[in-house]
């Protein structure tokens, strides 16, 4: 699991998580929202007018109102990035890493009603009838290069082709897989429900719903998605305002760190501006999507007759998603300040090193610069490799263990909820334990059996991060321990939520490429997929999630770019219109 783990980061440093990503991403909002004279902030109100139908004729086609697209679209936004997401962002850059993601969602806004606009003006009918859409569309028409002999060369067809494989992909790596791990690690730390469980009976109830198609789908979440803001927004400002004397220091942290990075504080080893910068801009994209290219799929089924009124309706959903949800939760964990704290947990194999040494420490400046290098890739520390001596659950060698980038503390190892006694196998600084060597086959079996609960563990004091980290937090309210029971629901619903609309995304692109009739096999891989997640380390579905969100992010905005003159042209032609109609209102927009 950790060679694995290992690759993917590997990948994911030439990609979602290098430099050039990150200011495409940034830089294709803000150059649209300079290009357009910021249209997040001069067409909101009219946003809202629109979901609530203003602009609706009785012979728009779709399957969808604007309502059910916007909350499905929020369905497949609203999920473990704002719960798990935000979390991982501290965890990793600290509180600037909020601050980023705020700016990304912001000019997300105008990046995502460019998308929906471009997708919705192409979309089909297909072959049983429904509506697809999306931007393999766009890109298959549009992006085609003519030569200067007048010759086609089918460019367009290819881009789509690469961005409808990438959905596909990313419908495992944001939608499935996270989704799944996230919450199954919730339920267990809250209720103690073994993680395989929950991935079996949540896997049945997800190919029920998706069987139904998208007027099921958006039948659920439009129901869903207001269910589960309301209990997360009651849960979040309790632990707010019980810790109103934090407000203050929390906003100073945030906006403080934006130039300096965050220093050592706690168990928490500091995070440079650069790398605060690079995950809050990442996180902010897993969780509003605002490029990915994957909204614009629901929105193409909305009822309306002119695509910009659609685009003008997801210009709402980074807005909601992030600036208004993940806001709530940033805040909840620094005011509450779990993210520098370290908590009993079990350790997560693929999150944990073993250092051959015990002279380095976190309780003083040089060692925590030490540890942070170390961890950075700076200055490697000599990691252990042979055997460990465990005697009464206690390792008798001289190592320390570097768990969710921090010094652990207070190590046990236990098998079958015993201390145990015998040898721990180390490459290399990775632990590796019998669990880890089986197949499939055989970890579902022992999931059901006697020998599934006598597997070893390593458990102790380190960082948390992701869905635990929120759970934490949420317990330091007037609700106490109940705080939790707030975040598994929530979570549960967040991330259903979301695994439900990303099948729909993936299978449109199946769709796309090889035809509605290979879309069941499809659905089938995505629910298995689902189950298998449950049980995974969360490193690794996090890692593997940022490497399938850039593969669908970079064509997207390639196309967008290209076609910023098109743009320019509907948006001016339905101003024009919605001036025609509604001839009383002033101040209306003419571009």
């Amino acid at each position: 699991m950790q060679a694995l783990n290992d690759l993917l980061l590997l990948i994911d440093s030439y990609i979602g998580s290098h430099l050039w990503f990150v200011l495409l991403l940034l830089g294709t909002g803000i150059f649209f929202t300079i290009y357009l004279k910021f249209p997040q902030i001069r067409y909101f109100k009219y946003a809202i007018r629109i979901v609530q139908g203003k602009f609706d004729k009785d012979d728009d086609e779709g399957d969808t109102s604007h309502f059910q697209a916007l909350t499905t679209a929020l369905s497949g936004t609203v999920g473990t990035g704002n719960i798990a997401g935000v979390a991982f962002a501290v965890h990793l850059g600290g509180p600037a890493a909020l601050f980023w993601m705020l700016v990304t969602a912001m000019f997300g806004m105008t990046t995502k009603f460019v998308e929906v606009t471009l997708s919705h003006k192409y979309r089909e009918k297909a072959a049983d009838g429904s509506i697809a859409g999306g931007p393999m569309y766009f890109m298959q028409k549009r992006l085609n290069v003519k030569t200067s002999s007048g010759k086609t060369i089918k460019t367009g067809y290819w881009i789509a082709a690469i961005f409808a494989l990438a959905t596909i992909l990313s419908s495992f790596g944001t939608g499935s897989l996270p989704q799944i791990n996230s919450i199954s690690n919730s339920l267990f730390s809250t209720f103690g429900i073994p993680h395989m469980i929950t991935g079996l009976v949540l896997a049945i109830l997800l190919g029920f719903v998706i069987i139904g198609g998208i007027k099921r789908i958006a039948k659920v979440t439009s129901r869903l998605v207001p269910a589960m803001a309301l209990i997360y927004f009651i849960g979040a400002m309790a632990v707010i305002i019980f810790n109103y004397q934090n407000i203050w220091p929390s906003l100073q942290a945030i906006v403080g760190d934006i130039f300096t990075g965050s220093s050592a504080t706690g168990g928490f080893l500091g995070a440079t501006i650069a790398f605060a910068f690079n995950r809050g801009v990442n996180r902010g994209l897993f969780s509003n999507e605002a490029g990915q290219g994957s909204a614009p799929i629901a929105h193409a089924a909305a009822k309306a007759h002119e695509p910009v009124s659609e685009g003008l309706v997801a210009l709402l959903e980074p807005f909601i998603d992030t600036i208004i949800i993940c806001t709530l939760t940033g805040f909840v964990l620094l005011s509450s300040g779990v993210w520098k704290d370290k908590q009993d947990n079990r350790f997560q194999l693929a999150d944990l090193q073993v250092v051959n040494t015990i002279a380095v420490s976190d309780q003083t400046e040089e060692g925590r610069q030490q540890l942070a290098a170390h961890i950075n890739g700076e200055a490697p520390l000599p990691l252990f490799d042979g055997q460990l001596t465990i005697k009464d659950g206690k390792v008798g060698s001289p190592v320390i263990f570097i768990h969710a980038r921090s010094l652990a503390e207070e190590v046990i190892v236990k098998q079958g909820g015993k201390l145990y006694n015998g040898k721990l196998q180390v490459d290399n600084g990775d632990v590796v334990v019998k669990d880890q060597k089986m197949t499939l086959f055989e970890r579902i079996k022992s999931q059901f059996s006697h020998s599934g609960n006598n597997k070893i563990v390593i458990e102790g004091k380190s960082l948390i991060h992701s869905a635990p980290l929120t759970a934490v937090a949420f317990t330091k309210s007037w609700f106490g321990d109940f705080g939790k029971y707030i975040v598994s629901i929530g979570l549960l619903l967040f991330a259903f939520s979301t695994a439900i609309s990303w099948s729909y995304y993936g299978d449109r692109a199946v769709t796309y490429l090889w035809g509605s009739k290979y879309v069941i096999w499809y659905h089938f891989i995505y629910v298995i997929g689902f189950f298998i997640a449950s049980f995974v380390d969360t490193t690794i579905i996090w890692t593997l999630s940022g490497i399938t969100i850039a593969l669908m992010t970079i064509p997207n905005l390639f196309g967008l770019l290209v076609l910023h003159k098109e743009m320019k042209t509907d948006v001016k032609l339905f101003w024009k219109e919605y001036q025609e109609r509604f001839p009383e209102e002033k101040g209306v927009p003419k571009n």
